[in-house]
């Protein structure tokens, strides 16, 4: 459990996740139900997927961001849910220390392209309706894969900084995580050196990897606000709107729970509300995602039914 580190004592080798229940009667319970939030999101975000990949019709800019959205939805439930599968199943409790930071880049490095992301999609709205005659040459197909490889070699960079800034940290016990998957709050707390830059680096590199992001989308929607209440046409209106509902609905969320997140810093007290954060952020958005995505739009139901039926919709 711990190794020796010379001059500054012992070092934790191995951290202990508490998961969601201590309660070895509710473990079975909560196992069923994250597998079975598993399966459904794995599967609903692949069958988006699909879908975009055999229509013809969602062969357009907004569905191709979506496509890797839906793929960074599967990473994240990935990254986090199975491995607290594995504790349940096992009783094991036990994650070792390289393995907690190899949970922490990874998870940060998908929900930092999911960021970009979602400023490209709220990017590809201002476009399609406030540029119209202009939109084809702006997001052309070189420009939207331009878009998604900066939003990764962002995420990367940024994933990179807190992952090595992190391993920095000396952690001389306690090593146990009231959490269900390792992330920078819970590790600050645990760390017996200093956190005061690693916390400084988080609100610098969340300021420019969620705040810049958060004023593009609002100035975005701003605009295509404007534009849609010239519509004379109410019918118009309504179209222009449904347009964005369901990338604002997804925005939301997203922000929501990250703010929550990350601007509590050093409040051990709410370590059993941020369980709740993380299940919305990493088990309910994306699950959610392809159901928002497909409730208003009949182009990706029909899909979704040649996808899962073999049948195309009637016109």
């Amino acid at each position: 459990m711990e190794r020796d580190a010379g001059a500054n004592g012992t070092a934790v080798t191995e951290f202990i996740m508490l998961g969601l229940v201590e309660n070895p009667g509710l473990q079975p319970l909560v196992f069923v139900l994250f597998l079975f939030a598993y399966m459904v999101t794995v599967g609903g975000n692949l069958s988006i997927l699909a879908a975009i990949l055999v229509e013809p019709k969602l062969h357009t800019p907004m569905y191709f961001f979506l496509g890797n959205l839906s793929v960074l939805d599967v990473g994240c439930i990935t990254v986090t849910v199975p491995s607290m599968l594995s504790h349940l199943l096992s009783h094991k409790r036990t994650i070792p220390y390289v393995a907690c930071l190899t949970q922490l880049f990874f998870f940060h490095q998908l929900a930092g392209v999911d960021c970009f992301l979602l400023t490209a999609m709220a990017y590809d709205r201002f476009l399609a309706i406030c540029r119209p005659l202009t939109y084809s040459t702006h997001m052309s197909q070189v420009v939207q894969r331009i878009l998604v490889a900066v939003s990764w070699a962002c995420a990367f960079t940024n994933a990179l900084t807190h992952t090595v800034a992190i391993s920095t940290l000396n952690f001389c016990g306690p090593n146990v995580i009231n959490h269900f998957y390792c992330d920078l709050p819970q590790l600050f707390q645990l760390s017996c050196s200093s956190t005061q830059l690693n916390e400084l680096l988080l609100f610098g590199l969340g300021i420019l990897m969620a705040g810049a992001p958060v004023i593009l989308i609002v100035t975005s929607y701003i605009h295509v606000a404007v534009a849609v209440l010239r519509i004379r046409s109410a019918e118009g209106r309504k179209k222009a709107f449904s347009t964005c509902g369901s990338h604002l609905t997804v925005v939301g969320i997203f922000y929501g729970t990250g703010v929550f997140s990350y601007m509590r810093l050093g409040s051990v007290e709410a370590s059993d509300k941020d369980k709740g954060i993380g299940i919305l952020n990493t088990v309910i958005s994306p699950m959610l995602n392809p159901l928002i995505y497909s409730l208003r739009n009949p182009d990706v139901q029909g899909a979704l039914q040649w996808v899962l039926t073999g049948k195309r919709a009637l016109a």
